[in-house]
């Protein structure tokens, strides 16, 4: 109990360098809702294909199982981000998450490869309920000028809890069973829900900036160049985790043929630990130098690790390639989050705003192990990473003309 206490303290020292006094509690609040939910999610998602097999599924219906989650998270993403802006944040925060309630439920008592498939794509609509709109939240009532560190502290929560969720998940599964992996995320969304309730004020309270004027619908703003930027940027990094998470193991297997289990899962987690240890110095970085040019060294940098891991030939070498594309991802992405937040200020929309970049996520994770699976399946496992490089390439190369242009307009 004592450590996590002096947790909790550090992190209040920590806040209290970023956020206003009158909002340290909600902000604490969003943090740990994202962290117990992600870790929860965290726990099941590398237990669900062991599931589906064992109900007997076939590559293309766990293909769907994951989909289907994709699939109603993007399309309701900016619905649900832009409806927040108009409705207020604290409703769809704890309707998402009494939806992973149900959805803990549900994985429990289903017996069928197509349930499950229906829970997946339910679990989506739950999902684009939260993440958005917790991330608007917190955009809300970040002081101009904190951007970057509010966001790199918020993001410290998601980053730890991808780490912890899958490691638990293992643990729990091995200790006890399937269903209470299955539990666990209840447990944990539900606890999420009583800290809704409990500290985060009612809707008619929240803090919103441009509460006096009509949110701008989410259409208009996702024509915007610089959102489309930004979009790029994240659509692009994210394809990149996509490809490294599906096909690093099989990569890593066929030039380490010795290579065991645990150091394969190592090697896939190593890339978001070093990202989340740098959130905080890059965040408090990103509010005093030119953010543009942190999110593009840092691209250019997990643009060149795609290659690394591509000539690797050694356990070393791949350790080595996914740590830099994990500094990489460190500095670039509370930059990029900050521009997010100031974007979402100027419009007076952060609900839409945060809600078309994360679409950005769901699409580049879908686009990266698919269009790497294609890649693998019509012309070899060799150039599943070199695509990567390209496909980063590309997406820096517009993020920085779009905002080189639209600096440009300004003047």
């Amino acid at each position: 109990m004592e450590p996590e206490l002096n947790y909790i303290g550090r992190l209040r020292d920590i806040m209290s360098m970023t956020i206003p006094s009158s909002h340290k509690k909600i902000f604490l609040t969003l943090f740990f809702i994202i962290f117990s939910t992600v870790t929860g999610v965290g726990i099941v998602v590398p237990l669900l294909p062991i599931y589906a097999n064992d109900l007997g599924a076939s590559g293309i219906y766990v293909g769907l199982i994951f989909g289907s989650f994709s699939f109603s998270r993007t399309i309701l993403l900016p619905y649900f981000g832009s409806l927040s802006d108009k409705k207020g944040r604290r409703p769809f925060i704890f309707i998402g998450l009494a939806g992973y309630v149900v959805v803990s439920v549900a994985f429990i008592i289903t017996s069928s490869v197509s349930s499950l498939i229906i829970i997946r794509f339910v679990q989506g609509i739950a999902s684009s309920m939260i993440m958005p709109v917790v991330q608007a939240y917190v955009g809300e009532i970040t002081p101009e000028g904190r951007e970057g560190y509010s966001m790199s502290l918020f993001n410290m929560s998601m980053f730890s809890s991808l780490s912890l969720g899958p490691i638990m998940g293992g643990i729990i599964h091995d200790i006890w069973s399937l269903d209470a992996a299955f539990a666990c995320m209840g447990i944990l969304s539900f606890i999420g829900m009583g800290l809704c309730i409990l500290f985060l004020p009612p809707t008619d309270q929240e803090f919103i900036k441009h509460r006096d004027r009509p949110p701008i619908p989410w259409h208009l703003i996702a024509r915007e160049p610089k959102l489309f930027g930004l979009f790029s940027y994240r659509f692009s990094y994210t394809a990149c985790i996509g490809i490294i998470w599906c096909f690093l193991p099989i990569f890593a297997q066929s030039r380490v043929p010795e290579l065991s289990g645990s150091s394969t899962g190592i090697l896939v987690m190593l890339g978001v630990f070093i990202s989340g240890i740098l959130q905080l110095p890059m965040g408090y970085l990103a509010d005093r130098m030119n953010k543009t040019i942190l999110v593009v060294t840092g691209g250019i940098i997990c643009a060149v690790s795609m290659l690394m891991i591509y000539t690797s030939t050694s356990y070393f070498n791949l350790l080595l390639a996914v740590s830099v594309f994990g500094i990489g991802g460190g500095i670039s992405m509370p930059s990029l989050m900050a521009l997010t937040v100031i974007h979402g200020n100027e419009k007076g929309a952060m609900g839409s705003v945060m809600s078309i970049v994360t679409v950005a996520h769901s699409l580049g994770m879908m686009a990266g192990s698919m269009g790497a699976g294609f890649a693998m399946d019509y012309f070899s496992l060799d150039v599943v990473f070199p695509c990567g490089t390209l496909l980063m390439g590309a997406g820096l190369i517009f993020f920085w003309g779009v905002t080189f242009l639209s600096l440009k307009k300004q003047q």
